[in-house]
């Protein structure tokens, strides 16, 4: 057993409300990792990608099930809209309540700092569960041109310079639940973010 938990995010669905290839390559590779370990799957959607009639986690889930994962092991989280979301909703609704503190995240390579800049600040933030100790796994960015796969990574790592003064910031789950709720553009009542225009970026949507 490699922890407690593998974690994988969502990568968006094609238009069909299929799994892109990228994603099939995330929850492949938690599966070749996984001997007992219950696997989660993230995302309600993204706000840069509207329209999802189904979950990204639902999904991913429907998979696993095609591929024999007992549905006691798997878990979901439907409400996220972003990977700080991933993270703090997994905190909260999954890894706080259920004690899993050994958390395996699985992600695609051009995806993995922004997710692991995210799940780090979460996990490391002051509250009443703690003790969590976080590995990361790349999977490969299959069914991506080049292109696309170099303007997703120029954004990713804008992402994380955007968000680096919440990180040094705010320091307990509540103060990050009060921003990400008050301030940020996914979830802020008022506040919308923008979709994705450039066919560049929204091919890794």
């Amino acid at each position: 057993m490699v922890a407690d938990l593998i974690i994988v995010p969502g990568g968006g669905l094609l238009a069909d409300g299929s799994l892109p290839p990228w994603t099939v390559a995330r929850l492949e590779a938690a599966l070749a990792l996984r001997t007992a370990e219950p696997i989660l799957t993230l995302s309600a959607g993204s706000p840069h990608k509207p329209g999802n009639t189904i979950s990204e986690a639902k999904a991913a889930t429907a998979y696993l099930l095609g591929k024999g994962v007992a549905r006691t092991d798997l878990l979901e989280e439907n409400l996220s809209l972003d990977t700080i979301g991933n993270a703090l909703f997994v905190r909260l609704l999954h890894t706080g309540p259920r004690g899993y503190r050994r958390l395996h995240v699985i992600t695609s390579e051009f995806h993995l700092p922004r997710t692991q800049a995210c799940f780090d600040w979460i996990f490391s933030a002051e509250g009443p569960d703690t003790g969590y100790v976080l590995t990361y796994q790349a999977s490969p960015d299959v069914g991506l041109a080049p292109a696309a796969v170099a303007a997703r990574q120029a954004k990713e790592r804008a992402a994380i310079d955007l968000r680096a003064p919440e990180r040094a910031r705010l320091r307990t789950v509540d103060a990050i639940h009060e921003w990400l709720f008050t301030q940020h553009e996914a979830y802020a009542v008022g506040l919308q973010a923008k979709p994705v225009t450039d066919p560049l970026l929204l091919a890794s949507y």
